[in-house]
């Protein structure tokens, strides 16, 4: 089935065509998982590159960012066949009633998801339930009978906050997965814990988790 959105994209933005067939094309057969990452505004975005290229060596990657990221991320880092989206894509893309919204498309290809950084505001929006950008609204629109893990990054006294306790706490009940962060010296100068975990650290514990389950299930 081809939305409206595609007959939009050949005219406006021919190269993403191809991605957006693949993303909302159903495959009966065995398969890649589908991992949807994000990274929201931390420091610890300048690994997002790294990230992307680490699951893509074992599943199929789109990538989601936030407007803040961006001042961290080097688009070139980025493996070739991960399509990138920001908050531009999800108003750009959509003229009229019957276009698809590319936050609810982007879940639906989702098999998981998993934001790396997640920073204290983007983790403060999705306790709140809000959901000002592509990001939170996907988070909104999320399916939590799928996998959602979160790999939180900032700053120790950001960390320690009581407010943190209370959000972590809030999208715990909500099924999503917190990735401990971790002590080191921190981009500030500061040291202590609010690091976000080592990249090989959030790919595996992700895998680990897939495999289990289809272990379980087979």
């Amino acid at each position: 089935m081809i939305f409206n959105l595609l007959d939009y994209w050949v005219m406006a933005n021919p190269e993403p065509v191809v991605a957006a067939r693949e993303m909302i094309q159903v495959n009966p057969v065995s398969r890649k998982p589908r991992i949807l990452l994000a990274a929201s505004g931390s420091v610890a975005a300048i690994k997002f590159g790294n990230l992307c290229h680490c699951f893509s060596d074992w599943a199929e990657v789109r990538a989601v960012v936030t407007k803040a990221s961006l001042h961290f991320i080097d688009r070139a880092s980025l493996p070739k066949d991960v399509i990138l989206f920001t908050d531009e894509d999800e108003w750009s893309s959509w003229n009229k009633i019957g276009d698809s919204v590319l936050h609810i498309e982007l879940r639906r290809w989702a098999d998981i998801m998993v934001v790396a950084p997640l920073s204290a505001n983007t983790l403060g929006k999705i306790a709140g339930g809000l959901c000002d950008n592509l990001l939170t609204c996907i988070v909104r629109a999320w399916d939590y009978s799928k996998p959602f893990f979160v790999a939180p990054a900032m700053n120790t006294f950001m960390w320690t906050n009581p407010f943190t306790q209370r959000h972590l706490t809030a999208i715990e009940e909500l099924g999503i997965s917190v990735i401990q962060p971790v002590t080191k010296k921190l981009a500030c100068g500061d040291y202590g814990n609010g690091a976000m975990a080592e990249i090989s650290i959030i790919c595996s514990t992700v895998r680990l988790f897939l495999e289990s389950r289809n272990q379980q299930s087979s």
